[in-house]
């Protein structure tokens, strides 16, 4: 496993790990497991993406979209109560241009006719 690295994620709680590059499947890492630090990495999560055109291999993980969509929820119950905050109302705003933007990128490619597919 490769440890997930980014500028604004912190590892003072959790760390994020993915398979390696050398093990990735089309072009992308797949599987996430997410790990306390402090009590001996105890895994908190996995988490298994889409791996491949639905159309070539069925379903078998979850989308971009099912993720973003399960912490726009968590934060929009946040807005509802003590914990609303601006920050959390921009961050929702741009999790859902993140979703506009999927979605737009799988409108066009079922319009062209080639979604859950490997055509480009």
């Amino acid at each position: 496993m490769e440890k997930l690295e980014h500028d604004l994620l912190t590892n003072k709680y959790t760390e994020v790990w993915h398979e390696e590059h050398k093990t990735m499947k089309f072009n992308a890492p797949h599987h996430f497991t997410v790990c306390e630090v402090e009590k001996n990495h105890k895994i908190l999560a996995k988490v298994d993406f889409q791996e491949g055109p639905i159309k070539e291999c069925g379903v078998n993980g979850v989308c971009n979209e099912d993720l973003i969509a399960m912490v726009i929820t968590r934060l929009e119950h946040f807005q509802k109560s003590e914990y609303a905050c601006r920050d959390n109302s921009i961050a929702i705003t741009k999790l859902e241009e993140a979703m506009l933007w999927l979605r737009k990128r799988t409108m066009a490619r079922e319009k062209r006719g080639v979604e859950g597919t490997h055509v480009k």
